[in-house]
């Protein structure tokens, strides 16, 4: 019986190739800011999903589910369970959109806004934070670029 040679060991990780892609830096980036995320939201009992759609509403008053859908790419099914959550929590009512009978508009009820203050304070102290390597140049060319990535812009 022939002696096995031992396989190779690696002192240092290239992680290069991987380092070269928007996708994986992309991710990288926004795992470590959605974990802070998730631990400060907590205490609001919103995810990010959540707090999109409360931030949306806030500054839409009268929203309907079809534009949410639209603007955040979900999917209706998706979105449905998720107001119906709001309202329980008495964070949203539905009101008849004024100009589409079919339609209805969403808006925060008084515990809602007071939520979405408080937790648009959190998130503001939270982006200072983790952009705080930035400079605020620099913040906002990597805004724009990544939009230009998922909004398909030029």
């Amino acid at each position: 019986m022939t002696p096995r040679k031992a396989a190779p060991s690696v002192e240092h990780v290239d992680a290069s190739y991987l380092e070269s892609l928007i996708g994986y830096n992309a991710r990288r980036a926004a795992l470590s800011v959605i974990e802070v995320f998730l631990d400060r939201m907590a205490v609001y009992g919103l995810r990010p999903v959540d707090f999109s759609v409360l931030s949306l509403i806030t500054h839409n008053a009268g929203i309907t589910s079809r534009q949410l859908c639209t603007t955040l790419g979900m999917l209706p099914p998706n979105l449905v369970g998720m107001i119906n959550n709001f309202e329980k929590r008495d964070l949203v009512m539905r009101r008849p959109h004024p100009h589409d009978g079919r339609a209805m508009g969403l808006h925060l009820t008084p515990a809602g806004q007071k939520l979405m203050r408080d937790a648009e304070i959190t998130a503001a102290a939270l982006e200072r934070e983790v952009g705080g390597r930035l400079t605020a140049n620099e913040s906002k060319t990597l805004i724009r670029l990544l939009q230009k990535i998922y909004l398909h812009r030029a």
